[in-house]
């Protein structure tokens, strides 16, 4: 859409009167219910940096409370032993005291367990025996006789890695299955021991791959079951972060921002809900956006897929998750000492714009593949999913956001498969919504209602406007020059009343280089350059 085609900005005034009914307030944190048996624009350079004297410490990750552990309601494929034995993590060191949220409170069907999940360090244990991969013996078998038939000839160990499962007491007991079914043979021996044996597939093999393809031709990483995926978001959710007034000044340093700003945005993080960032266009809506994934702290474990019923929904992606490798001593990386069927990331920041459909917030079925890729919101739980410029999607912001009522109510989102069944997925994340247009004009009362935090990001005041002016310069290798930002003032803003913006000094200092540069000239605050620069940039935007 061209910048002239928008409609006419209202007032920063009305903007706020319209939204006044729903200032955001400091977050409440909701107490824990007694325990009890459950019933069944370019942001490519910083707007302004402003570096602390002294830097703060950096986030920290609270551990939420202990809360009463109880069955979860979706029953695990093995039955886990007492939870006192079974924590879900691998026996590790008790981290060091740490400041504690209140505990996780989860509305809706899966109350029961973010309770029972509370407080427990998620670490997902390498399978020893099949029973305890959670998958139907079946379906593992399926899955190697479609990897080997894709590749004719492996080494046992490579299917083992390619299926991210252990060769011992899993991959191992099934080769020597089919073998004695004649659906492989041994065709010689690479390594040492059962899982250096070369496998190839036989004819009866093939056509057993073939008629599995049929129904599914996935041949990636074996998913893990939906049960042991949804007590791992649970466990790892958002509303873990704690978010303070000393570290959220470090996770905004290189910004200047208004203090009453940063005082809006923590809370909003720590309720791990939901928080919308309205206000004019080149005021560092997205800038701030970006610079809350510095407080989303530590790690989390996802899934490479999903398996419910046989389907497969894979849910890593390596556009919208980063994986976080470890190494040794020696700087080499180290063999993962989980589950590999899970990847360690960075918490998930996933954001998307204008291109945002409604068909990517459902299930993407594959119809040649015969699986499905999770949705936007399944591959943001754990971190941030921001949707920018809000309002200039494809689709009508009505559909948008009545595709959210349930989800931000109750933190439950509901998933068909191509087969009809429903599918309740945690819906554990910071969604944030941005605009630069009037927010009366894209949502209702019932609407902002539940969107908890509503934050009116300003223009700067002169001070501010200057702070950034100097800092631009410096990065830009301009020298500041008082007089002539005085001059720049008084000649094209005060005289036409236009407001200040936090992006003009950044793109002012651009222009004046790049005319400079045509010129074969110094780039330096001088009245012509400026003047040439003003003019082509604010009449570029209307102004």
């Amino acid at each position: 859409m061209s910048i002239f085609d928008r409609k006419k900005e209202p007032s920063r005034d009305d903007i706020a009167a319209r939204l006044n009914a729903y200032v955001s307030q400091p977050f409440q944190a909701v107490p824990a219910p007694p325990p009890q048996e459950p019933a069944g624009e370019d942001t490519s350079d910083a707007t302004i940096i402003a570096p602390l004297d002294s830097p703060s410490p950096e986030p920290q990750r609270a551990e939420p409370a202990p809360a009463a552990v109880h069955q979860p309601i979706h029953a695990a494929a093995q039955q886990p032993p007492p939870a006192a034995q079974q924590p879900l993590a691998a026996v590790q060191p008790p981290p060091p005291p740490r400041p504690s949220p209140e505990p996780i409170v989860t509305t809706g069907q899966f109350k029961a367990q973010a309770a029972a999940v509370a407080g427990r360090p998620f670490f997902p244990a390498r399978p020893e025996s099949l029973d305890a991969t959670g998958l139907p013996r079946a379906f593992i078998l399926d899955l190697i006789v479609r990897v080997l038939y894709q590749s004719t000839e492996l080494v046992g160990a490579t299917i083992a890695d390619r299926i991210a499962l252990p060769f011992a007491g899993v991959v191992g007991p099934i080769l020597e299955s089919l073998r004695h079914d004649q659906e492989l043979e041994v065709k010689g021996q690479r390594g040492i021991g059962d899982a250096g044996y070369l496998y190839g597939i036989t004819e009866k093999g093939a056509r057993h791959a073939r008629d599995s393809m049929e129904r599914l031709t996935y041949t990636g990483p074996a998913p893990v079951p939906l049960s042991q995926y949804i007590d791992a978001v649970l466990a790892q959710s958002v509303r873990n972060v704690v978010v303070t007034q000393e570290n959220i000044r470090d996770a905004f340093s290189d910004l200047i921002i208004n203090d009453d700003i940063l005082d809006m945005v923590g809370p909003a993080i720590n309720s791990g809900s939901s928080m919308f960032l309205f206000g004019y266009p080149g005021n560092g809506k997205t800038s701030i956006a970006e610079r809350i994934t510095k407080l989303m702290g530590d790690s989390i474990f996802v899934p490479y897929a999903v398996e419910v019923d046989g389907a497969v929904i894979t849910v890593f992606d390596a556009i919208n998750h980063t994986p976080i490798e470890e190494n040794g001593p020696d700087g080499q990386p180290v063999k993962p000492t989980w589950d590999t069927r899970w990847v360690k990331i960075e918490r998930p920041v996933v954001m998307v714009g204008g291109e945002l459909t409604m068909a990517s917030l459902d299930l993407l079925y594959n119809d040649i593949g015969k699986y499905y890729e999770a949705p936007l919101q399944m591959k943001a739980n754990g971190g941030m999913f921001l949707i920018d410029d809000f309002g200039r999607q494809m689709i009508r912001p009505q559909d948008l956001l009545n595709r959210w009522i349930v989800p931000l109510e109750k933190r439950v989102d509901f998933l068909n498969l191509v087969t009809g069944k429903k599918l309740s997925i945690p819906f554990e994340q910071l969604i944030v919504f941005s605009t630069n247009l009037d927010p009366g004009d894209l949502v209702d009362d019932a609407f902002l209602r539940r969107i908890k935090f509503k934050i009116n990001v300003v223009d700067p005041d002169i001070s501010q406007f200057k702070a950034i002016f100097q800092f631009m310069c410096d990065r830009r290798g301009v020298p500041f020059d008082e007089n002539m930002f005085q001059y720049m003032l008084d000649r094209y803003y005060k005289p036409k009343n236009r407001p200040l913006r936090m992006c003009h000094p950044r793109d002012i200092i651009d222009q004046i280089i790049a005319i400079a540069k045509y010129k074969m000239v110094p780039a330096r605050m001088t009245e012509s350059l400026i003047d040439r620069a003003c003019e082509t940039y604010f009449v570029s935007i209307g102004g």
